[in-house]
């Protein structure tokens, strides 16, 4: 009898161990690399708060029933690449990435950890998939759709502002090896869609930093320019206050891609919404942390696109703009 109670206490354990480690299981909290380029400061960045807000949307809170790994570049490409191998080495479940550079890191880093693309600009020309409606690998996400296309209707929204304006400066990023290869078919693109509509985009000006840019917009100005068109980037996003300041000083009107820049003083954006678009890849996190097939996640690629005017800006450059483009205005800053 005392076997067999011995027996029987000896299952007992054996089976609460097995029941403990079962839970033990079914409780892991899953590890999420965030991977940026931009620089850390004081806290998060903008783009990082999009991320947790979608996510917290979705009832993923950070330290509670996820972990997320944030990884900040400080706007170094080989810090970036460094930080994509930490993450693997790491074993985090999957990687947003935000933007195409930190994209590509990603890509080089690993073929088989998930990776969630955020605001990647034509993510089937940067070879991160084959088409957007069945990834084909370990990428998927969403697109912002920046093209010449788009700069086109920038440069039309800016004329509509600004009607005797001739000549244009383009303030582009252009250090990065991904985007430097495209800067130069972006600025024929460019310069194509302002010659259609009576406009010079000869001064073409590459962004070299923050501490750079008083340098170069007394060179802008030296060069009779009457606007400044900005291209969108993560190292260009975080100068926007600067850019904006600096712009006003100047009198200069800008133009540019996201809210972002008119809220911290530019005078027009259109464009897809950046808060929107990356809380929607956080989306894509949910749904394969839920156990979705990366291969049945399309890219979502933004079809709708905001105009925003800052008429506060606009008043302190002498600008009266046109009520017919206010009325076209998504939001207006007053």
């Amino acid at each position: 009898m005392r076997r067999i109670g011995l027996a029987v206490a000896l299952a007992f354990s054996l089976l609460l161990a097995l029941l403990a480690g079962w839970g033990q299981e079914t409780a892991k909290v899953p590890r999420v690399g965030v991977l940026l380029l931009d620089t850390e400061g004081l806290g998060l960045s903008q783009d990082a708060r999009y991320v947790v807000d979608g996510l917290r949307e979705l009832g993923w809170i950070d330290t509670r029933n996820i972990t997320l790994r944030f990884k900040f570049a400080g706007l170094s490409e080989e810090r970036l690449t460094r930080m994509a191998e930490e993450l693997v080495s790491e074993k985090v479940d999957l990687i947003v990435a935000v933007a195409t550079v930190p994209t590509r890191a990603a890509q080089r880093a690993t073929t088989s950890i998930p990776i969630v693309m955020a605001g990647v600009s034509d993510p089937v020309a940067a070879g991160f998939v084959k088409n957007l409606a069945r990834p084909d690998g370990n990428i998927t996400g969403t697109s912002l759709l920046q093209n010449t296309e788009l700069g086109g209707k920038r440069l039309e929204l800016l004329k509509e502002a600004v009607p005797n304006l001739v000549r244009v400066a383009v303030l582009a990023y252009s250090t990065s090896a991904v985007v430097r290869s495209t800067i130069p078919q972006i600025q024929a693109d460019l310069q194509a869609e302002a010659s259609r509509i009576g406009m010079d985009l000869r001064v073409a000006t590459p962004f070299r930093g923050i501490a750079a840019l008083p340098a170069q917009f007394a060179q802008i100005r030296a060069a009779r320019v009457g606007a400044l068109f900005v291209w969108p980037s993560p190292p260009v996003d975080e100068a926007r206050s600067k850019i904006a300041e600096l712009a006003l000083k100047e009198r200069l009107p800008t133009v540019c891609g996201f809210r972002e820049y008119v809220e911290a003083g530019g005078l027009m954006s259109y464009g897809a919404n950046l808060g929107a678009v990356h809380r929607r890849a956080a989306a894509y996190v949910d749904r394969i942390l839920k156990g979705a097939r990366l291969a049945d996640l399309p890219v979502e690629q933004a079809t709708t696109f905001e105009l925003v005017i800052n008429l506060k800006t606009a008043k302190a450059l002498g600008l009266k703009i046109p009520q017919t483009l206010i009325l076209q205005a998504d939001r207006v800053i007053e």
